[in-house]
C-alpha cells in the first residue's frame, strides 16, 4: 500500500508540480490549499507525511504544526516556504517540524527529503531492536516512556536524547560517527551541526554515568564518534 502524503500549498502551479512528481514516485498524494481545512484533514485522516507551506489562507503553517504537536500528533512535517531565513527555519524546527525546505527548491532534493523523513519516521515509530529496556549497571532506560530510573531518582529524557541513546544501543559495541547520528535522528539536511551531537552526549552522560567525567558506558572515540558499551 503506497504511503499517503498531504501537500498543503496555495500556489496552484507549484502544488500541481509537487503532486505530480510525488505521484510519479509512487506515493498517494492529497492536496489542500487552506490552513484550516488542512488541519481538519490531518486530524481526521492522518497522512504519513505533511508537506506544509508556511504562508497560507486561514491558519499558517507554523500554527498548524504547533497545534498538532500540542495534541501529541507526531505526523512528520516538511515545511515548504519562501521564508528561508535562519530565524524562520529555527522556529519551524523548534515547533516540531521535521525539516525545512526554502523556495525555490530542486524537485530532486524535495524527493530525497521526503524519502529521508519517511525512513526516519518508520525507525522512530518501530520497536527498538534491543527491546523496550536498556540496562546500564543499576540504571534502567525505558525506550517507550523515555524514563531513566536509578536507585536514587527518575528522569525523563527528551525525544532527541532517547533516539540518540536508542541508536547507540541498537549498534552497541560499534563506533558510530556524529554524521551517522545526525542523519539517523535529525535527517541528512537537518539544521543542527555535529557539535549538537556532542552537547546531547554530555547531557546523556550526566543522567546515565556514575561519573560523567570518566564515562563507563558512552565512550568518545577521538576523531571518529561514540560507542556504547553496556
Amino acid at each position: 500500500m503506497p504511503e499517503r502524503l498531504l501537500v498543503v500549498e496555495d500556489e496552484k502551479h507549484l502544488a500541481e508540480v509537487i503532486v505530480d512528481n510525488l505521484e510519479i514516485e509512487g506515493y498517494e498524494v492529497h492536496l489542500e490549499s487552506n490552513g484550516d481545512l488542512a488541519l481538519t484533514s490531518i486530524r481526521e485522516n492522518p497522512p504519513d507525511l505533511v508537506l506544509l507551506d508556511v504562508m497560507l489562507p486561514g491558519l499558517d503553517g507554523f500554527s498548524i504544526c504547533s497545534k498538532l504537536r500540542e495534541e501529541n500528533n507526531r505526523v512528520p512535517i516538511l515545511f515548504l516556504t519562501a521564508k528561508g531565513g535562519d530565524d524562520d527555519r529555527v522556529r519551524g524546527l523548534s515547533l516540531g517540524g521535521d525539516d525545512y525546505l526554502p523556495k525555490p527548491f530542486d524537485l530532486r532534493e524535495l524527493i530525497l527529503r521526503v524519502k529521508a523523513i519517511l525512513r526516519r519516521h518508520k525507525w522512530t515509530e518501530s520497536p527498538p531492536t534491543t527491546g523496550q529496556r536498556l540496562q546500564l549497571g543499576e540504571t534502567t532506560v525505558d525506550f517507550a516512556t523515555y524514563i531513566v530510573k536509578t536507585h536514587e531518582r527518575e528522569i525523563e529524557l527528551s525525544t532527541k536524547e532517547i533516539l540518540i541513546l536508542r541508536f547507540l544501543a541498537e549498534r552497541k559495541g560499534e563506533v558510530i560517527t556524529r554524521d551517522e547520528i545526525l542523519d539517523k535522528v535529525w535527517g541528512y539536511t537537518a539544521f543542527p551541526t555535529t557539535r549538537t551531537i556532542d552537547n546531547f552526549i554530555v547531557r546523556l552522560r550526566r543522567v546515565l554515568e556514575p561519573d560523567p567525567q570518566n564515562p563507563r558506558y558512552i565512550h568518545t572515540i577521538r576523531g571518529s564518534g561514540y560507542r556504547l558499551t553496556p
